[in-house]
């Protein structure tokens, strides 16, 4: 199958990655998207507050109702993520035409280059570049495509934010995953 994967801390997963996922898979023609949700990223700072089994529900609860698969393997792994790793794993798990897809927000690529085994990961994948802090395209020195996608003002920072501070975010996230943060009292006091 013509697969695309979207790797990520998903801290919580919100309305703007399912809108991207679906963007890619139909722009590009993509069969099956798969959510990889990082256990350590490499690089970000890491959230001690939220342990990668509440991320792996909140995403596993916001794609129930869709065709969209969650791998933990990077959960499973331990350690840091790193997305090399990930990729070698899936393209010998699963049956996927060609290169997988991979997609990263405009805001990464200037950082691809510091990513671990960078020059085999650009070898496997067919890169997708999605708009997330800019309307324009960013330059690439790297093969890649631009997903045509509408920016939403939308991240998990601002939703973890603002459930800290008792402001609204109830439709920001899909309703299980609003409902896994209100039961399990996540990004309170933290």
């Amino acid at each position: 199958m013509k697969t695309v994967i979207l790797g990520g801390t998903y801290n919580p997963i919100h309305i703007g990655h399912l809108y991207i996922a679906e963007e890619v898979k139909h722009q590009f023609g993509y069969d099956q998207v798969i959510f990889v949700p990082s256990n350590i990223p490499a690089h970000k700072d890491h959230d001690p507050c939220t342990d990668p089994e509440h991320r792996l529900e909140m995403l596993k609860a916001a794609t129930e109702k869709s065709d969209i698969l969650v791998e933990d393997c990077e959960i499973r792994r331990g350690g840091i993520s790193y997305t090399y790793k990930t990729i070698e794993y899936l393209c010998n798990r699963y049956s996927i035409e060609g290169k997988p897809g991979m997609v990263v927000g405009d805001d990464l690529v200037d950082g691809l280059p510091s990513w671990k085994r960078w020059d085999l990961l650009q070898s496997k994948i067919e890169l997708f570049i999605a708009h997330r802090l800019y309307r324009e395209r960013v330059d690439c020195v790297y093969s890649h495509s631009y997903i045509d996608n509408l920016v939403l003002p939308i991240s998990s920072s601002d939703i973890r934010s603002r459930v800290m501070n008792g402001e609204t975010f109830r439709y920001l996230v899909p309703e299980g995953v609003y409902d896994i943060i209100e039961r399990e009292g996540l990004y309170r006091g933290c």
